[in-house]
């Protein structure tokens, strides 16, 4: 990934999720859909299936010298994606926003890896501080998931809470779309 891209693709992100959550405050379709995110069953199949996915990608693309164990990432790649389904089955709750975090974190790692050694370019910043926060918030969300039901509940509160944050995201996303076109 380039240092373009690094910056670029999450400052898109941010405007999205920015424009959902700015536009979205008020209808109660959107509302409802983002509160019941993380205990839906189409949520835990879209976001822990997909990070899943991702990461049984990664190990099965580890180095020799990564293998430790075995001479093969294939029974890594099968022992994980057995102790990904069996979560699915023994503990479905909150298992979108695991799959979220796993995401994020996966995501932070292209992102941070296409930032690596451009020390030249001190604009790089804005996204390296946006990536080590969401790292934090991933990690965060994953030891205790129902604090993000819990989150969600209050930014759904008042309209205004949601709208002030769509607000400073999308502001935030715009800087960070703005940014990558000066390298």
């Amino acid at each position: 990934m380039s240092l373009f891209s690094a910056t670029l693709l999450p400052g898109l992100f941010l405007i999205v999720i920015g424009a959902l959550l700015l536009a979205g405050a008020g209808n109660s379709l959107v509302v409802s859909t983002i509160k019941a995110m993380p205990r839906s069953p189409y949520a835990t199949a879209l976001f822990w299936g997909g990070g899943a996915l991702w990461f049984l990608y990664v190990v099965w693309n580890i180095s020799q010298a990564d293998l430790v164990v075995f001479d093969s990432p294939k029974p890594f790649v099968l022992i994980f994606a057995v102790i990904a389904l069996a979560a699915v089955y023994y503990i479905p709750d909150f298992l979108a926003v695991r799959g979220i975090c796993v995401i994020v974190l996966l995501a932070a790692w292209k992102i941070l890896y296409g930032l690596f050694g451009e020390y030249d370019y001190h604009r790089r910043l804005f996204v390296t501080y946006l990536v080590y926060a969401a790292i934090i918030k991933a990690i965060y969300f994953a030891v205790v998931p129902y604090r993000a039901r819990d989150y969600l509940e209050w930014l759904f509160a008042r309209t205004q809470r949601a709208r002030i944050l769509g607000a400073a995201v999308l502001a935030y996303g715009a800087l960070l779309a703005v940014i990558a076109f000066t390298y």
